[in-house]
Protein backbone atom coordinates (compact mmCIF):
# COMPACT_ATOMS: atom_id res chain seq x y z
CA UNK A 1 0.00 0.00 0.00
CA UNK A 2 1.62 3.23 -1.05
CA UNK A 3 1.02 6.54 0.69
CA UNK A 4 0.06 9.66 -1.20
CA UNK A 5 -0.39 12.72 0.97
CA UNK A 6 -2.04 15.43 -1.11
CA UNK A 7 -0.97 19.01 -0.76
CA UNK A 8 -2.68 21.84 -2.51
CA UNK A 9 -4.97 24.81 -2.22
CA UNK A 10 -8.17 24.72 -0.24
CA UNK A 11 -10.99 25.00 -2.78
CA UNK A 12 -14.58 25.83 -1.88
CA UNK A 13 -14.08 24.56 1.64
CA UNK A 14 -14.43 26.41 4.89
CA UNK A 15 -11.07 26.61 6.60
CA UNK A 16 -11.44 25.99 10.36
CA UNK A 17 -8.51 28.36 10.91
CA UNK A 18 -9.78 31.23 8.79
CA UNK A 19 -11.42 32.99 11.72
CA UNK A 20 -8.17 32.90 13.69
CA UNK A 21 -5.59 33.59 11.00
CA UNK A 22 -7.45 36.54 9.52
CA UNK A 23 -7.43 38.35 12.88
CA UNK A 24 -10.92 39.65 12.17
CA UNK A 25 -13.92 39.48 14.44
CA UNK A 26 -16.23 40.14 11.54
CA UNK A 27 -17.65 43.31 13.12
CA UNK A 28 -19.75 45.42 10.75
CA UNK A 29 -18.06 48.65 9.77
CA UNK A 30 -20.99 50.92 10.48
CA UNK A 31 -19.58 53.88 12.37
CA UNK A 32 -16.41 55.70 13.31
CA UNK A 33 -15.62 53.44 16.28
CA UNK A 34 -15.79 50.36 14.05
CA UNK A 35 -13.56 51.99 11.47
CA UNK A 36 -11.00 52.97 14.10
CA UNK A 37 -11.10 49.43 15.50
CA UNK A 38 -10.33 47.95 12.08
CA UNK A 39 -7.52 50.48 11.55
CA UNK A 40 -5.87 49.58 14.86
CA UNK A 41 -6.09 45.81 14.35
CA UNK A 42 -4.67 46.09 10.85
CA UNK A 43 -1.18 44.64 10.36
CA UNK A 44 -0.42 47.50 7.97
CA UNK A 45 -1.07 50.01 10.74
CA UNK A 46 1.34 48.21 13.06
CA UNK A 47 4.05 47.97 10.40
CA UNK A 48 3.67 51.66 9.49
CA UNK A 49 4.03 52.72 13.14
CA UNK A 50 7.04 50.45 13.65
CA UNK A 51 8.72 51.90 10.53
CA UNK A 52 8.04 55.44 11.77
CA UNK A 53 9.59 54.58 15.14
CA UNK A 54 12.61 53.18 13.32
CA UNK A 55 12.87 56.43 11.33
CA UNK A 56 12.78 58.46 14.55
CA UNK A 57 15.50 56.21 15.97
CA UNK A 58 17.63 56.87 12.88
CA UNK A 59 17.13 60.62 13.33
CA UNK A 60 18.13 60.26 16.97
CA UNK A 61 21.32 58.49 15.91
CA UNK A 62 22.27 61.01 13.20
CA UNK A 63 21.24 64.29 14.86
CA UNK A 64 23.01 65.45 18.01
CA UNK A 65 20.82 64.89 21.07
CA UNK A 66 20.78 67.29 24.01
CA UNK A 67 22.35 65.69 27.11
CA UNK A 68 19.93 64.45 29.74
CA UNK A 69 18.97 67.19 32.17
CA UNK A 70 19.95 70.14 29.96
CA UNK A 71 16.60 70.34 28.17
CA UNK A 72 14.88 71.21 31.46
CA UNK A 73 17.18 74.20 32.01
CA UNK A 74 16.36 76.94 29.43
CA UNK A 75 19.66 78.77 29.91
CA UNK A 76 21.79 75.64 29.60
CA UNK A 77 19.73 74.44 26.64
CA UNK A 78 20.21 77.74 24.79
CA UNK A 79 23.95 77.53 25.39
CA UNK A 80 24.00 73.97 24.09
CA UNK A 81 21.94 75.00 21.06
CA UNK A 82 24.43 77.75 20.20
CA UNK A 83 27.18 75.15 20.48
CA UNK A 84 25.65 72.97 17.76
CA UNK A 85 24.55 75.86 15.53
CA UNK A 86 27.86 75.89 13.56
CA UNK A 87 27.20 72.25 12.60
CA UNK A 88 23.56 72.58 11.49
CA UNK A 89 23.50 76.23 10.40
CA UNK A 90 20.06 77.42 9.28
CA UNK A 91 18.52 74.04 10.07
CA UNK A 92 19.19 74.49 13.79
CA UNK A 93 15.95 76.38 14.51
CA UNK A 94 13.93 73.97 12.34
CA UNK A 95 15.31 70.90 14.10
CA UNK A 96 14.73 72.58 17.46
CA UNK A 97 11.11 73.49 16.60
CA UNK A 98 10.44 69.89 15.55
CA UNK A 99 11.94 68.56 18.78
CA UNK A 100 14.53 66.53 16.90
CA UNK A 101 17.35 67.47 19.27
CA UNK A 102 15.47 65.43 21.89
CA UNK A 103 13.83 62.80 19.67
CA UNK A 104 13.16 60.22 22.36
CA UNK A 105 11.26 62.63 24.57
CA UNK A 106 9.51 64.40 21.67
CA UNK A 107 5.78 64.37 21.01
CA UNK A 108 6.50 62.44 17.80
CA UNK A 109 8.16 59.57 19.62
CA UNK A 110 5.75 59.44 22.55
CA UNK A 111 2.70 59.79 20.31
CA UNK A 112 3.86 56.97 18.03
CA UNK A 113 4.54 54.76 21.04
CA UNK A 114 1.00 55.41 22.32
CA UNK A 115 -0.52 54.61 18.91
CA UNK A 116 1.58 51.46 18.49
CA UNK A 117 0.74 50.30 22.02
CA UNK A 118 -2.96 50.89 21.30
CA UNK A 119 -2.65 48.86 18.10
CA UNK A 120 -0.93 46.01 19.93
CA UNK A 121 -3.57 45.98 22.66
CA UNK A 122 -6.35 46.02 20.07
CA UNK A 123 -4.77 43.12 18.17
CA UNK A 124 -4.42 41.15 21.40
CA UNK A 125 -8.03 41.82 22.40
CA UNK A 126 -9.19 40.88 18.92
CA UNK A 127 -7.17 37.69 18.75
CA UNK A 128 -7.42 36.28 22.28
CA UNK A 129 -11.11 35.19 22.25
CA UNK A 130 -10.55 33.36 18.99
CA UNK A 131 -7.47 31.58 20.30
CA UNK A 132 -9.32 30.71 23.50
CA UNK A 133 -12.23 29.25 21.55
CA UNK A 134 -9.83 27.27 19.37
CA UNK A 135 -8.04 25.83 22.43
CA UNK A 136 -11.03 25.20 24.71
CA UNK A 137 -14.00 24.75 22.38
CA UNK A 138 -12.56 23.69 19.03
CA UNK A 139 -14.67 22.92 16.01
CA UNK A 140 -14.66 19.12 15.80
CA UNK A 141 -16.80 18.50 12.71
CA UNK A 142 -15.78 19.93 9.35
CA UNK A 143 -17.25 19.75 5.88
CA UNK A 144 -16.57 17.12 3.22
CA UNK A 145 -15.12 19.88 1.04
CA UNK A 146 -12.48 20.70 3.62
CA UNK A 147 -11.59 17.03 4.11
CA UNK A 148 -11.13 16.58 0.36
CA UNK A 149 -9.28 19.78 -0.49
CA UNK A 150 -7.27 20.68 2.61
CA UNK A 151 -3.53 21.25 2.04
CA UNK A 152 -2.86 17.95 3.84
CA UNK A 153 -5.53 15.36 3.09
CA UNK A 154 -5.59 11.57 2.85
CA UNK A 155 -8.16 8.79 2.76
CA UNK A 156 -7.63 5.32 4.22
CA UNK A 157 -9.93 2.44 3.25
CA UNK A 158 -10.06 -0.26 5.89
CA UNK A 159 -11.88 -3.54 6.53
CA UNK A 160 -12.35 -2.46 10.16
CA UNK A 161 -15.68 -1.17 11.42
CA UNK A 162 -15.94 2.63 11.82
CA UNK A 163 -15.65 2.42 15.63
CA UNK A 164 -12.50 0.26 15.43
CA UNK A 165 -10.97 2.46 12.75
CA UNK A 166 -11.67 5.57 14.84
CA UNK A 167 -10.09 3.92 17.88
CA UNK A 168 -6.96 2.97 15.88
CA UNK A 169 -6.56 6.53 14.60
CA UNK A 170 -7.12 7.96 18.07
CA UNK A 171 -4.49 5.60 19.53
CA UNK A 172 -1.88 6.77 17.02
CA UNK A 173 -2.67 10.40 17.70
CA UNK A 174 -2.46 10.03 21.48
CA UNK A 175 0.87 8.22 21.11
CA UNK A 176 2.16 11.36 19.38
CA UNK A 177 0.99 13.65 22.19
CA UNK A 178 -2.25 14.87 20.64
CA UNK A 179 -5.41 15.67 22.55
CA UNK A 180 -8.39 14.01 20.87
CA UNK A 181 -12.09 14.88 20.93
CA UNK A 182 -14.63 12.50 19.41
CA UNK A 183 -17.80 13.69 17.70
CA UNK A 184 -20.43 12.55 15.25
CA UNK A 185 -22.18 13.83 12.14
CA UNK A 186 -25.17 11.65 11.44
CA UNK A 187 -23.96 8.11 10.77
CA UNK A 188 -20.36 9.31 10.42
CA UNK A 189 -17.90 9.47 13.29
CA UNK A 190 -15.77 12.60 13.68
CA UNK A 191 -12.44 12.98 15.43
CA UNK A 192 -10.59 16.17 16.22
CA UNK A 193 -6.97 16.26 17.46
CA UNK A 194 -4.56 19.03 18.43
CA UNK A 195 -1.08 19.33 19.88
CA UNK A 196 0.42 22.32 21.72
CA UNK A 197 -2.98 24.02 21.70
CA UNK A 198 -1.79 26.86 23.95
CA UNK A 199 1.23 27.71 21.76
CA UNK A 200 -0.67 30.27 19.60
CA UNK A 201 -1.01 32.42 22.72
CA UNK A 202 2.71 33.07 22.27
CA UNK A 203 1.75 35.69 19.66
CA UNK A 204 -0.38 37.49 22.25
CA UNK A 205 2.47 37.31 24.76
CA UNK A 206 4.86 38.71 22.13
CA UNK A 207 2.46 41.60 21.40
CA UNK A 208 2.13 42.45 25.07
CA UNK A 209 5.90 42.20 25.53
CA UNK A 210 6.39 44.97 22.97
CA UNK A 211 4.08 47.19 25.03
CA UNK A 212 6.28 46.64 28.10
CA UNK A 213 9.41 47.40 26.06
CA UNK A 214 7.91 50.57 24.58
CA UNK A 215 6.66 51.72 27.98
CA UNK A 216 10.11 51.11 29.44
CA UNK A 217 11.74 53.08 26.62
CA UNK A 218 9.45 56.07 27.20
CA UNK A 219 9.86 55.88 30.96
CA UNK A 220 13.62 55.70 30.47
CA UNK A 221 13.59 59.18 28.90
CA UNK A 222 12.68 60.57 32.32
CA UNK A 223 15.96 59.28 33.76
CA UNK A 224 19.53 60.41 33.14
CA UNK A 225 22.94 59.07 32.22
CA UNK A 226 26.05 61.09 33.10
CA UNK A 227 29.05 59.60 31.29
CA UNK A 228 31.74 61.85 32.80
CA UNK A 229 30.90 61.93 36.50
CA UNK A 230 34.35 62.45 38.02
CA UNK A 231 35.22 62.66 41.74
CA UNK A 232 38.60 63.52 43.17
CA UNK A 233 39.59 61.06 45.88
CA UNK A 234 38.65 62.57 49.24
CA UNK A 235 35.94 64.76 47.72
CA UNK A 236 32.15 64.64 47.63
CA UNK A 237 30.21 65.60 44.48
CA UNK A 238 26.47 66.15 44.01
CA UNK A 239 24.77 63.93 41.45
CA UNK A 240 22.17 66.56 40.55
CA UNK A 241 19.60 65.70 37.86
CA UNK A 242 16.73 66.15 40.27
CA UNK A 243 18.21 63.95 43.00
CA UNK A 244 19.39 64.77 46.52
CA UNK A 245 22.33 62.39 46.17
CA UNK A 246 26.03 63.05 46.71
CA UNK A 247 28.90 60.63 46.17
CA UNK A 248 32.19 60.61 48.05
CA UNK A 249 35.26 58.83 46.70
CA UNK A 250 36.97 57.49 49.81
CA UNK A 251 39.84 55.74 48.03
CA UNK A 252 40.98 54.48 44.65
CA UNK A 253 43.36 51.67 43.71
CA UNK A 254 44.66 50.42 40.38
CA UNK A 255 46.90 47.57 39.25
CA UNK A 256 48.57 46.82 35.91
CA UNK A 257 49.82 43.99 33.74
CA UNK A 258 53.51 43.78 32.87
CA UNK A 259 52.88 45.52 29.53
CA UNK A 260 51.37 48.52 31.31
CA UNK A 261 47.71 47.82 30.63
CA UNK A 262 45.38 48.24 33.65
CA UNK A 263 44.36 44.87 35.08
CA UNK A 264 42.00 46.22 37.74
CA UNK A 265 40.86 49.49 39.22
CA UNK A 266 38.43 50.00 42.05
CA UNK A 267 36.82 52.87 43.93
CA UNK A 268 35.49 52.93 47.45
CA UNK A 269 32.34 55.04 47.30
CA UNK A 270 29.90 56.37 49.88
CA UNK A 271 26.49 57.60 48.71
CA UNK A 272 24.72 60.31 50.70
CA UNK A 273 21.01 61.07 50.41
CA UNK A 274 20.09 64.41 51.94
CA UNK A 275 23.47 64.48 53.68
CA UNK A 276 22.97 61.06 55.32
CA UNK A 277 25.19 58.13 54.23
CA UNK A 278 22.93 55.46 52.74
CA UNK A 279 25.22 53.12 50.78
CA UNK A 280 28.90 52.19 50.68
CA UNK A 281 30.70 49.81 48.33
CA UNK A 282 33.94 49.18 46.48
CA UNK A 283 33.01 49.20 42.81
CA UNK A 284 34.78 47.80 39.77
CA UNK A 285 34.03 47.79 36.06
CA UNK A 286 31.63 44.87 36.31
CA UNK A 287 30.49 45.45 39.87
CA UNK A 288 28.53 48.73 40.13
CA UNK A 289 26.92 50.33 43.17
CA UNK A 290 23.14 50.61 43.11
CA UNK A 291 21.05 52.81 45.37
CA UNK A 292 17.36 52.87 44.59
CA UNK A 293 17.04 53.30 40.83
CA UNK A 294 20.41 55.06 40.46
CA UNK A 295 23.48 53.05 39.47
CA UNK A 296 27.14 54.06 39.60
CA UNK A 297 29.50 52.25 37.22
CA UNK A 298 33.29 52.37 37.37
CA UNK A 299 34.39 53.76 34.01
CA UNK A 300 37.76 55.58 33.97
CA UNK A 301 40.33 57.32 36.18
CA UNK A 302 43.17 59.81 36.03
CA UNK A 303 45.04 62.62 37.79
CA UNK A 304 43.44 65.55 39.62
CA UNK A 305 44.72 68.77 41.15
CA UNK A 306 43.72 70.12 44.56
CA UNK A 307 43.12 73.84 44.08
CA UNK A 308 42.37 76.59 46.60
CA UNK A 309 41.06 80.03 45.63
CA UNK A 310 40.88 82.85 48.21
CA UNK A 311 39.60 86.40 48.09
CA UNK A 312 41.39 89.56 49.16
CA UNK A 313 40.65 88.92 52.84
CA UNK A 314 41.94 85.34 52.70
CA UNK A 315 38.52 83.72 52.74
CA UNK A 316 38.22 80.59 50.61
CA UNK A 317 35.86 80.95 47.64
CA UNK A 318 36.77 77.58 46.10
CA UNK A 319 38.53 74.60 47.59
CA UNK A 320 38.52 71.12 46.10
CA UNK A 321 39.87 68.68 43.60
CA UNK A 322 39.74 69.38 39.87
CA UNK A 323 39.79 66.19 37.75
CA UNK A 324 42.07 66.60 34.72
CA UNK A 325 39.63 64.70 32.51
CA UNK A 326 40.44 66.00 29.06
CA UNK A 327 43.53 65.87 26.90
CA UNK A 328 45.08 68.40 24.58
CA UNK A 329 45.03 67.83 20.82
CA UNK A 330 48.66 66.69 20.85
CA UNK A 331 47.97 64.41 23.85
CA UNK A 332 50.79 65.99 25.88
CA UNK A 333 48.60 67.72 28.48
CA UNK A 334 45.80 66.78 30.85
CA UNK A 335 43.17 69.47 31.39
CA UNK A 336 40.52 70.17 34.01
CA UNK A 337 38.02 72.97 34.42
CA UNK A 338 36.09 74.72 37.19
CA UNK A 339 34.12 77.89 37.69
CA UNK A 340 34.88 80.26 40.56
CA UNK A 341 31.69 80.70 42.63
CA UNK A 342 30.03 84.14 42.63
CA UNK A 343 32.19 85.32 39.72
CA UNK A 344 32.12 84.93 35.94
CA UNK A 345 35.62 83.43 35.94
CA UNK A 346 36.30 80.04 34.35
CA UNK A 347 39.62 78.41 35.19
CA UNK A 348 41.39 75.68 33.22
CA UNK A 349 43.96 73.66 35.15
CA UNK A 350 46.61 72.14 32.89
CA UNK A 351 49.11 69.45 33.80
CA UNK A 352 51.51 67.22 31.90
CA UNK A 353 49.96 63.96 30.65
CA UNK A 354 51.31 60.72 32.11
CA UNK A 355 54.54 59.67 30.43
CA UNK A 356 54.91 62.97 28.53
CA UNK A 357 57.31 65.88 28.88
CA UNK A 358 56.40 69.55 28.44
CA UNK A 359 59.10 72.24 28.59
CA UNK A 360 56.71 74.83 30.02
CA UNK A 361 55.25 72.73 32.86
CA UNK A 362 57.69 70.86 35.07
CA UNK A 363 57.10 68.08 37.57
CA UNK A 364 55.26 69.44 40.61
CA UNK A 365 53.75 72.32 38.65
CA UNK A 366 50.31 73.19 37.23
CA UNK A 367 49.23 75.86 34.78
CA UNK A 368 46.20 78.08 35.43
CA UNK A 369 44.40 79.63 32.43
CA UNK A 370 41.73 82.07 33.61
CA UNK A 371 38.95 83.24 31.28
CA UNK A 372 36.24 85.80 31.86
CA UNK A 373 32.73 84.75 30.80
CA UNK A 374 32.62 83.23 27.32
CA UNK A 375 35.82 84.93 26.20
CA UNK A 376 38.15 82.89 23.99
CA UNK A 377 41.29 84.71 25.13
CA UNK A 378 42.50 84.16 28.72
CA UNK A 379 43.01 87.14 31.00
CA UNK A 380 45.96 85.34 32.61
CA UNK A 381 48.11 82.22 32.12
CA UNK A 382 50.28 81.28 35.09
CA UNK A 383 52.47 78.23 35.79
CA UNK A 384 52.75 77.67 39.54
CA UNK A 385 54.68 75.33 41.81
CA UNK A 386 52.93 73.16 44.34
CA UNK A 387 52.01 75.32 47.37
CA UNK A 388 52.66 78.58 45.50
CA UNK A 389 49.92 81.23 45.40
CA UNK A 390 49.46 83.48 42.37
CA UNK A 391 47.27 86.60 42.19
CA UNK A 392 44.79 86.77 39.28
CA UNK A 393 41.81 89.14 38.99
CA UNK A 394 42.01 90.00 42.67
CA UNK A 395 41.96 86.38 43.79
CA UNK A 396 44.69 84.10 45.09
CA UNK A 397 45.09 80.73 43.27
CA UNK A 398 47.08 77.90 44.83
CA UNK A 399 47.92 74.46 43.48
CA UNK A 400 48.07 72.46 46.70
CA UNK A 401 48.79 68.91 45.60
CA UNK A 402 48.16 66.29 42.94
CA UNK A 403 45.63 63.51 43.57
CA UNK A 404 43.78 60.86 41.63
CA UNK A 405 40.19 61.00 40.52
CA UNK A 406 37.79 58.21 39.71
CA UNK A 407 35.49 58.49 36.71
CA UNK A 408 32.00 57.06 36.95
CA UNK A 409 28.88 56.66 34.86
CA UNK A 410 25.90 57.75 36.93
CA UNK A 411 22.69 56.38 35.50
CA UNK A 412 19.03 56.27 36.40
CA UNK A 413 16.76 54.31 34.08
CA UNK A 414 13.33 53.81 35.68
CA UNK A 415 12.19 51.96 32.57
CA UNK A 416 14.84 49.23 32.72
CA UNK A 417 12.71 46.72 34.70
CA UNK A 418 9.92 47.03 32.14
CA UNK A 419 12.35 46.55 29.27
CA UNK A 420 13.80 43.43 30.91
CA UNK A 421 10.32 42.04 31.59
CA UNK A 422 9.26 42.77 28.02
CA UNK A 423 12.39 41.12 26.63
CA UNK A 424 11.80 37.96 28.67
CA UNK A 425 8.17 37.83 27.54
CA UNK A 426 9.16 38.42 23.92
CA UNK A 427 11.70 35.59 23.95
CA UNK A 428 9.21 33.32 25.70
CA UNK A 429 6.39 34.15 23.29
CA UNK A 430 8.52 33.65 20.19
CA UNK A 431 9.93 30.38 21.57
CA UNK A 432 6.40 29.15 22.31
CA UNK A 433 5.30 29.77 18.73
CA UNK A 434 8.38 28.43 16.90
CA UNK A 435 9.50 25.57 19.12
CA UNK A 436 6.05 24.25 20.01
CA UNK A 437 4.06 24.58 16.77
CA UNK A 438 0.34 24.15 17.20
CA UNK A 439 -1.01 21.32 15.04
CA UNK A 440 -4.66 20.48 14.35
CA UNK A 441 -6.22 17.56 12.50
CA UNK A 442 -9.77 16.55 11.61
CA UNK A 443 -11.02 13.13 10.63
CA UNK A 444 -14.31 11.67 9.49
CA UNK A 445 -14.90 7.90 9.62
CA UNK A 446 -17.87 6.69 7.61
CA UNK A 447 -19.22 3.23 6.83
CA UNK A 448 -18.12 1.97 3.44
CA UNK A 449 -18.39 -1.20 1.39
CA UNK A 450 -16.39 -3.89 3.18
CA UNK A 451 -15.52 -1.76 6.21
CA UNK A 452 -14.95 1.98 6.62
CA UNK A 453 -13.39 5.00 4.91
CA UNK A 454 -11.23 7.32 7.01
CA UNK A 455 -10.69 10.85 5.76
CA UNK A 456 -7.96 12.80 7.58
CA UNK A 457 -7.14 16.44 6.87
CA UNK A 458 -4.92 19.15 8.33
CA UNK A 459 -3.57 22.59 7.53
CA UNK A 460 0.11 23.40 7.62
CA UNK A 461 0.99 27.02 8.20
CA UNK A 462 4.52 28.17 9.06
CA UNK A 463 5.30 24.55 10.07
CA UNK A 464 7.56 22.93 7.47
CA UNK A 465 7.90 19.67 9.40
CA UNK A 466 4.17 19.00 9.69
CA UNK A 467 3.82 17.38 6.26
CA UNK A 468 6.35 14.68 7.12
CA UNK A 469 4.71 14.09 10.53
CA UNK A 470 1.30 13.84 8.85
CA UNK A 471 2.61 11.29 6.36
CA UNK A 472 4.14 9.21 9.16
CA UNK A 473 0.81 9.21 11.01
CA UNK A 474 -1.07 7.99 7.94
CA UNK A 475 1.50 5.22 7.37
CA UNK A 476 1.20 3.98 10.96
CA UNK A 477 -2.60 4.02 10.88
CA UNK A 478 -2.62 2.05 7.63
CA UNK A 479 -0.23 -0.54 9.03
CA UNK A 480 -2.43 -1.01 12.06
CA UNK A 481 -5.61 -1.64 10.09
CA UNK A 482 -6.58 -4.37 7.67
CA UNK A 483 -7.07 -2.94 4.18
CA UNK A 484 -10.55 -2.98 2.67
CA UNK A 485 -11.16 -5.67 0.04
CA UNK A 486 -9.83 -4.59 -3.32
CA UNK A 487 -7.84 -1.70 -1.78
Amino acid sequence: MSQSVRTGTLINAQDPLDDVESGELGLPVTDLADRLWHVFISMRTGLALILFLALLGLVGALVAQVPAGLAADPVSYRQWLEGVRPKYGGWTNVLDALGLFAVFSSVWFKGTVVLLSTSLVACSINRTPLLWRQAVHPRTVVSHGFLEHAPLAEQINSAAAPAAASAALEQQLRARGYRTIAGADGRDLALYADRFRWAPFGTVVAHLSLIFILAGAVLGTTGFRVEDFAITVGSRVAVGNGTSLEVEAVSFSDSYYEDGRPSDYASRLVVYDGGVPVAEQTIRVNDPLRYGDVTFFQSFFGPAADVRVVNATGGAVFEGGVPLMWGSADETKSIGRFGVPDTNLVVYVVGVASGRVDPTIQAGQMQFEVYEGNATTPIAVEVVDQGQQVEIAGLGFTFERERQYTGLIASRDPGAPLVWLGTILLVGGVALVFFFPSRRLWARIRPASGGSAIQVAAITRHDVTFEAAFGSLIDDVRRGLDPAPGA
